[in-house]
């Protein structure tokens, strides 16, 4: 392992972010949770709001990497949630960063920037973007906005492409009758390897996009050999694989 460092995690008490924590914690990390809700089993944990950048500014103190994963996690309406959460909280937190000369953000996008493509299979990160609603084209916006982040001010940026991990028993259900879904999984164990992948690796750039799925049911639908060769990162899971948690 790398030696230890600092972490915030926003989103700590959501699905990913819960499993980024944990594992995060397993590699020896030092982990402070940021959430609009209390965080379990995290010792430093931080209640606050992504829009307000006083406290996304306070919960940076002293952090040298962040797992940028808080946001409204889907299509909603747009001015009263997703403007606030994912985009001026994208805001917050980028510039926060930089004032505290945080080394590394990895900031959570989604595969739904690549909704509209029907193959060739499987999809690359130097295939055009093809979102198909508003919450993706937020996550549009938080991809240009890392590299501007990247290019201008040198933070180190890992833009995480990530596939679906459901959060409740509906979300799994859902996905359980989804056979694209199932090939895009990314189990809870899966993600707490790949954000300690993230954190860790040594890259020779100051900007990259990666997709982070666990392994696909029938066949690859997006192709996670960046995240491989840039970030050291192998899935384990394949769907159902630690669904059991979201059952409980």
């Amino acid at each position: 392992m790398s030696k230890s460092v600092s972490v915030l995690v926003t989103g700590s008490a959501g699905r990913i972010g819960s499993a980024a924590c944990v594992g995060l914690l397993a590699r020896g990390h030092k982990v402070r949770g940021f959430d609009i809700r209390e965080s379990a089993d995290i010792d430093d944990a931080v209640v606050g709001d992504i829009s307000d950048f006083s406290d996304v500014s306070q919960a940076m103190a002293g952090i040298e990497t962040v797992v940028h994963l808080a946001a409204t996690p889907d299509e909603d309406d747009f001015m009263r949630r997703l403007l606030p959460n994912n985009i001026v909280g994208l805001y917050n937190v980028l510039e926060s960063a930089r004032q505290a000369n945080v080394r590394r953000v990895v900031l959570a996008s989604t595969g739904q920037v690549v909704m509209g493509h029907e193959g060739p299979w499987p999809i690359t990160t130097e295939m055009p973007l093809s979102p198909r609603n508003w919450y993706a084209s937020a996550k549009v916006m938080a991809e240009a906005a890392g590299q501007v982040f990247a290019d201008v001010h040198g933070l180190s940026v890992v833009v995480a492409r990530l596939g679906w991990c459901p959060r409740d028993k509906k979300h799994a259900d859902a996905l359980s009758l989804d056979e694209f879904g199932k090939d895009v999984y990314f189990s809870p164990a899966d993600a707490g390897r790949f954000f300690a992948c993230a954190v860790e690796a040594d890259l020779d750039t100051n900007y990259c996009v990666v997709f982070a799925t666990s392994k696909p049911v029938q066949k690859a639908r997006y192709d996670i050999t960046s995240a491989r060769n840039l970030l050291g990162y192998e899935p384990q899971d394949t769907w159902p694989a630690g669904t059991e948690v979201v059952y409980e």
